[in-house]
């Protein structure tokens, strides 16, 4: 009877620790992940404040060249958005900040005409001579529009200082790949309004390619 209740008793004090263990691995787990979600979500949110406050900012200087990052166009004609970018470069141009710009973008499934051509017949038109303008086609991202442009103005014998145009929410992405592809970026805005979502957008773009890699986090969209 005593080595039955010495079994019950040994029984009893093995159940019991191993409900403490779960116990405390649940409470663990539970506070690791909570822990995770605070950390991603503080992560997120400083992002969105950077994506948000870069893009009000304007940092005009004098660099090698002005980079126009592509947006749509309706056959051979910029679109507003095109447009606003182009217009901003060809003012920072006559300004004398650089002496090329650079028109990036290649083409939609269908289309006749590149951003980047189109880019170049819009400022041919406004009396910028061929000779300064650097047309890059090859990319259909920021990523590989940036890492080709880097790797054009460096055959070209262009210095690596260059002034992205964009539209604000673009504004921190923009560098961040610039900086990736060996490009040493500053930032001037068009005057376009960024959009709550647009914000959004970049901010989740920013995030992942900080996390993985800008050239990696371009793959995803493919």
């Amino acid at each position: 009877m005593q080595d039955s209740d010495s079994y019950m008793d040994h029984r009893s004090e093995s159940e019991g620790a191993d409900s403490t263990n779960r116990v405390n691995f649940v409470k663990i787990t539970t506070l690791s992940i909570m822990a995770f979600a605070l950390l991603i979500t503080s992560f997120v949110g400083v992002t969105f404040v950077q994506v948000w406050f870069q893009g009000m900012r304007d940092e005009v200087k004098s660099v090698d060249a002005i980079v126009v990052l592509g947006a749509a166009q309706w056959d051979g004609v910029p679109s507003p958005v095109l447009k606003a970018r182009l217009d901003h470069a060809l003012d920072l141009y006559d300004k004398e900040v650089a002496p090329y710009i650079v028109t990036t973008g290649s083409k939609q499934k269908g289309d006749r005409f590149t951003e980047a051509y189109t880019g170049l017949t819009y400022l041919l038109e406004r009396g910028i001579p061929e000779s300064k303008i650097i047309v890059i086609v090859d990319g259909s991202n920021t990523y590989q529009s940036l890492s080709a442009t880097s790797s054009a103005i460096q055959r070209v014998g262009l210095g690596s200082e260059v002034v992205l145009v964009s539209d604000p929410y673009h504004a921190l992405r923009a560098k961040e790949i610039a900086r990736e592809v060996g490009l040493d970026p500053s930032f001037s805005p068009t005057e376009l309004d960024s959009s709550f979502g647009q914000l959004v957008r970049e901010t989740l773009g920013t995030s992942i390619g900080r996390i993985i890699g800008f050239r990696r986090a371009s793959t995803l969209s493919e």
